[in-house]
């Protein structure tokens, strides 16, 4: 009888658990304005406070 591969079952494993990471990235970053929450680089709504830590937008 042959022995279970725990290696490959791992990989595999870890393969679907970055995979899932890496669709739910994607499901924040194409959120519609105003709805993207934590995903850096978006700018707050207005009338909404600027996340901690993130310099006020300048006018050129």
């Amino acid at each position: 009888m042959a022995t279970p591969n725990y290696s490959y079952e791992k990989r595999q494993r870890e393969l679907a658990k970055k995979r899932k990471t890496e669709e739910k990235r994607q499901r924040k970053v194409n959120k519609p304005d105003g709805e993207a929450e934590g995903v850096e680089g978006a700018e707050p709504a207005e009338g909404e406070a600027p996340v901690e830590g993130t310099a006020p937008p300048t006018a050129a």
